[in-house]
């Protein structure tokens, strides 16, 4: 079968690398790609957000399968107006996608649902949200409703802070993103994501991550896309797993599929494991970037049978995603400056001596500059590598790391840090 992957960055390159493994593929094609995803696919040209010519693309590659690495086209409702025009879609529909796409949307549906989160309140101006304040203890985490490229979360340790992120907020300061604001009670625990396929009703596991938001080593610093992450969370146990599954996932697609949206696709559960049980945090609507590198590292199963089985509504009666035994870990390696202003076109070498240390590079924001590697972008490679333990798969990502020879880029020494700790004891 012929595929169409949508994206550029380390998720996609990732996802290139595995669904090229499938004996089921005939040609993977990719836009816009990078030259990591080059490897695996034939890059093409296509604006996502022409919905016509995607799918003018797809009948004249008869396209079985589009796989949108994205939110944004799924926000955007690029898969409706695929399935509408009979092309199978990896990913959700517009309505579905507003579990990343509108926070408030989410938490509206957690209340319906009874599915155990954070207490909230949605606003829709900024005189509302410092009314709604005084409701809240300190610290409280104020949040632009959309998409903000996963950036539009503030802790607030202050009432001073919490105010000035509201008026930056409904200021413009994230775009579209904070027309509207939530406002929610800060939650104390340890972080965790969890991964779930769904076909519209029916749901498998995907298995779990554990990811480094913060920019500074020992998660100190501005929030960023991802410095790095791990697989699986072994602080979310089976029995955790069970219950993340019974009392969020599934209540999740029941409600979604009676109120006529059924989702289809991957969800991508960010979990806050408290004293209470594990709480939903928030929803993302497609696989994360970094968590996706490290699943398809541990994954066995064929990718694009099992992509394909969740478009085609067929995960009835399947096990879980089968995912091997021990450990991967990713590192990211960023452009100096990053997240503010990342410097672009920095030269970058030492991939293949790297990927000889026995990890994998993903691309994760990189261009060819007359046939040599540059930087371009903010999260530029992620470095991955498997282990039987956290500790020995951080040995070897690192080794991979110090191959590399990327001068004007840096990353975090100390991915997996908490789970390390605990090996130690």
């Amino acid at each position: 079968m012929n595929v169409l992957l949508l994206g550029s960055g380390g998720r996609e390159h990732a996802l290139a690398w595995k669904l090229a493994q499938s004996p089921l593929l005939d040609s993977l094609f990719a836009a816009p790609g990078n030259p990591g995803i080059a490897d695996h696919a034939e890059l093409v040209a296509l604006d996502v957000t022409d919905h016509d010519a995607v799918a003018a693309f797809c009948a004249d590659k008869e396209i079985a399968l589009v796989v949108i690495g994205p939110e944004a086209p799924l926000v955007d409702g690029l898969g409706d107006s695929l399935r509408a025009r009979g092309i199978a879609v990896f990913g959700p529909d517009k309505a579905p996608a507003q579990l990343e796409g509108s926070k408030g949307f989410t938490k509206d549906l957690c209340a319906r649902a009874n599915i155990p989160t954070a207490g909230y309140v949605r606003t829709a101006s900024a005189a509302d949200a410092l009314a709604a304040l005084p409701g809240f203890g300190l610290p409280v985490v104020i949040k632009a409703d959309g998409l903000a490229a996963g950036k539009g979360v503030i802790i607030a340790e202050t009432r001073a802070e919490a105010e000035e992120a509201i008026a930056d907020m409904f200021g413009g300061g994230f775009g579209a993103a904070g027309a509207e604001v939530v406002i929610e009670e800060f939650m104390t625990g340890e972080e965790a994501s969890f991964f779930a396929l769904s076909d519209g009703v029916n749901v498998i596991p995907f298995g779990s991550a554990q990811d480094h938001k913060r920019v500074g080593e020992g998660d100190v610093g501005p929030n960023t896309g991802g410095m790095g992450a791990y697989s699986p969370a072994p602080v979310l146990t089976a029995a955790l797993e069970a219950e993340v599954m019974d009392q969020i996932i599934r209540p999740t697609v029941a409600t979604l599929a009676a109120e006529g949206i059924p989702y289809s696709g991957v969800l991508f559960a960010g979990l806050m494991l408290t004293d209470q049980g594990p709480k939903l945090i928030e929803y993302n609507a497609r696989f994360g970037d970094p968590e996706c590198q490290v699943l398809m590292m541990r994954l066995e199963d064929d990718l694009l049978e099992l992509l394909r089985a969740t478009a085609e509504g067929k995960l009835a009666g399947r096990a879980a995603a089968k995912l091997r035994p021990g450990y991967a870990l990713t590192v990211v390696m960023a452009a100096n400056g990053y997240p503010a202003v990342p410097q672009k076109g920095g030269a970058i070498g030492g991939v293949a001596q790297a990927e000889a240390t026995g990890a994998r590079i993903f691309h994760a924001g990189t261009a060819l500059n007359d046939g040599a590697l540059v930087a371009n972008g903010g999260r530029v490679l992620n470095v991955t590598a498997s282990g039987t333990s956290v500790t020995e798969a951080q040995a070897a990502a690192y080794r991979a790391v110090d191959t590399l020879d990327f001068p004007t880029g840096f990353c975090r020494r100390d991915i997996g840090w908490r789970e390390i700790a605990r090996e130690k004891m």
